[in-house]
């Protein structure tokens, strides 16, 4: 293996690794120089020049001459004899041959020997893979938090492998999926750089389509005036591929914050519904008065009144009997998602008027009866006292409040005796 072909053959890896020029001459440069210091135990007086482009690389010695019999080290020095010797092949004149004079002669790569350019062979495509991983890594470290699009390349059991433009391996792990994402070889994905880590010195780029930050890069991307920055995203609720509820803030009184973020029609965000696996998602102007914002978080629901309680951090929310299946939502996903945004614990009451207060019991005075888990799903689902359990259907409590059907049962029977025997002491 001669010097060009040797070099060629990294220039064709610096091209497929994407290593820039700089980086590429200083790795040859340092492998060559090794070399030289194993066989001549110094490398102070070499050049070694690094023509990556052209895959040439030149290695010239400097040494002084020397009276016949005063060669010290035959790598710094060479005596008249020797010089002249070389003066043809290094087209020297008579007046370059003196003592004291220095001579610069051209060392080949096959001169080291077939095992030390296999070696350096070796040792430059270690080096060259080490350069890229730390290249990889800083490339993505800086580009944590923004969207990326790939081409899926494998399908595992766990994980999808993503390349990116440049053939880089990205991971995309199934619970940073949304539950209906359905990918195959091929298929192009978004998603976000969600962490960069060094493992056994090796980058790991995991990406995420549940994140947070992807559905807020997503309104970034299509709304001109969150990336511009008058308008903010202040906090983001959210269920992949279900429902997601995004608090919004406008700095100019002139723009409205929810009109801007769904454009003319929806047009803005039908795209990123469209994106997301057709994930509802409800835009909510952001305020500083909790009440109000509570309120608005467990839209589309209307409230009568609220309770708050700050310390704890927990909300008290009194609705119509016909507005507390909208405040809930399917799966109790509504007001999960309003307690999440509004950092408030939130449970909803029926506001029932015209009922006799001495004619229906507070749940919380079953507690002997009933597991205080159980009472506190019915109360999630706005049933805090027996009538307004008993006034729903079981099949629908067990739905609502996703409890077991023997322990609605149970429930029922509870309820339904409590009241049997009020009716028989007033006979």
């Amino acid at each position: 293996m001669n010097s060009q072909k040797l070099i060629e053959s990294f220039k064709e890896l610096k091209e497929l690794k994407n290593i820039n020029r700089p980086t590429m001459m200083k790795v040859l440069e340092e492998v060559f120089r090794t070399i030289i210091r194993k066989k001549f135990g110094t490398d102070e007086n070499c050049d070694v020049i690094v023509n990556t482009d052209k895959g040439d690389l030149e290695i010239w010695r400097t040494r002084e001459i020397v009276e016949v019999g005063a060669v010290e080290d035959s790598h710094l020095q060479l005596d008249t004899k020797e010089a002249k010797s070389l003066q043809v092949e290094l087209e020297l004149d008579d007046d370059d041959i003196e003592v004291g004079e220095e001579i610069y002669e051209r060392i080949f790569i096959n001169d080291f020997g077939r095992r030390a350019v296999l070696a350096a062979r070796q040792t430059l495509k270690s080096k060259i893979v080490e350069i890229e991983k730390d290249e990889l890594y800083k490339h993505y470290k800086d580009r944590v938090g923004e969207i990326i699009n790939g081409e899926v390349y494998q399908v595992w059991k766990r994980e999808l492998l993503v390349l990116d433009d440049e053939g880089n391996e990205l991971s995309l792990p199934k619970h940073e999926m949304i539950k209906r994402d359905f990918y195959k070889k091929g298929d192009t994905i978004k998603a976000i750089i969600k962490e960069v880590e060094l493992r056994n010195n090796n980058p790991i780029i995991r990406l995420s389509r549940t994140d947070n930050n992807f559905l807020a890069k997503l309104l970034e991307l299509e709304v001109p005036e969150i990336f511009d920055g008058l308008i903010t995203i202040k906090r983001i609720a959210r269920t992949p591929g279900e429902r997601a509820k995004v608090a919004v803030e406008s700095y100019d009184d002139r723009i409205d914050p929810v009109g801007a973020c769904v454009g003319m029609k929806g047009s803005r965000i039908h795209g990123i519904v469209r994106e997301l696996n057709n994930e509802n998602i409800d835009i909510i102007p952001f305020t500083e008065n909790t009440s109000l914002f509570i309120q608005r978080c467990l839209t589309p629901a209307k409230i009568n009144s609220m309770r708050l309680n700050e310390e704890d951090r927990k909300a008290s929310v009194y609705l119509d009997p016909d507005e507390v299946s909208k405040a809930i939502g399917k799966g109790g996903l509504n007001i999960k998602l309003a307690s999440k945004l509004a950092n408030y614990q939130i449970d909803v009451y029926r506001d029932v008027d015209d009922v006799d207060e001495f004619d229906d019991i507070e749940l919380q005075e079953f507690a002997d009866e009933i597991d205080q888990w159980v009472i506190d799903a019915l109360v999630n689902i706005g049933c805090d006292t027996a009538r307004s359990v008993l006034n729903l259907k079981p099949e629908e409590v067990v739905r609502r409040a996703d409890l077991e059907e023997e322990t609605v049962n149970d429930l029922f029977k509870i309820l339904t005796e409590e009241f049997d025997e009020e009716g028989g002491n007033g006979e």
